[in-house]
């Protein structure tokens, strides 16, 4: 986990260490929220059956942890694509203290050279991605999932980064659980490799990390946790058979 290190404080965050200078990052786990339940307790999605305003808090609780305000936060109505959309300081539409009040405009990916605006995607076993320009004026996350991998959301985020850039994988479903059917298997053994499916699960940890190294990231940072087999610090959608909540990563440039 070189470059990654976790901040065990109130709300719990795995931090990008190795970030390029005025840029923070930080994937969360499910420790340090307000939810019950299935949703016990840092759940940041509000497409689940959790009281909104609980979500809300969470929301809340997670920038405040990663150094952002949460009023200047924004997130994405996420699709499995490759879309990346610019973060300006234009009205969007989406209420990230208000969830599910307004829906936010779809994409997989965030980009900004905004100081001081909060960007939070999420997962639940698909892989979050932080890209920042080594200059640390521009940052991006990135939803990816095997469709979206697939689809090229890691060059989609490196492309709308520009210039020589840093990247991070967070916590997600790993080689050991990620089981994949023969199709899945090939697409992406056509894509990333041979090696990426083995035994009949799949290393989204490495595909990820071979299609930010092919864009041109220099360190890669691989948090190498794995959603799936820890139950007590991350939720999963496939452990879980759905009824779950939602991690993320929360990435800003420092003001």
């Amino acid at each position: 986990m070189s470059g990654l290190a976790w901040d065990d404080g109130p709300v719990p965050v795995l931090r990008w260490r190795s970030a390029p200078e005025g840029v923070s990052v930080a994937f969360t786990s499910r420790q340090g929220g307000a939810s019950h339940g299935p949703y016990a307790s840092l759940n940041l999605g509000a497409l689940t059956a959790d009281e909104p305003g609980r979500v809300a808090e969470n929301r809340h609780r997670a920038v405040s942890a990663a150094g952002g305000d949460p009023a200047q936060a924004t997130m994405a109505w996420q699709v499995h694509g490759r879309e990346v959309r610019e973060v300006t300081d234009e009205p969007a539409g989406g209420r990230f203290l208000e969830p599910g009040a307004e829906p936010f405009a779809r994409s997989d990916g965030l980009a900004t050279s905004l100081p001081g605006r909060p960007m939070m995607l999420l997962t639940a076993d698909c892989i979050p991605v932080a890209i920042a320009r080594a200059d640390g004026r521009r940052l991006a996350v990135l939803h990816a999932g095997w469709r979206g991998l697939e689809a090229g959301i890691v060059e989609a985020g490196a492309a709308a980064v520009g210039g020589e850039i840093a990247a991070a994988v967070g916590p997600g479903a790993g080689p050991c659980c990620y089981e994949v059917g023969d199709d899945v298997a090939a697409r992406l053994q056509a894509r990333f490799g041979a090696d990426v499916v083995r035994e009949r699960r799949a290393d989204l940890w490495l595909c990820a990390r071979r299609a930010l190294e092919a864009a041109g990231a220099t360190g890669v940072a691989v948090a190498g946790e794995c959603s799936i087999c820890n139950p007590d610090r991350y939720f999963s959608h496939r452990r879980d058979r759905g009824v779950t909540g939602r991690q993320g990563v929360v990435g800003v440039l420092d003001a």
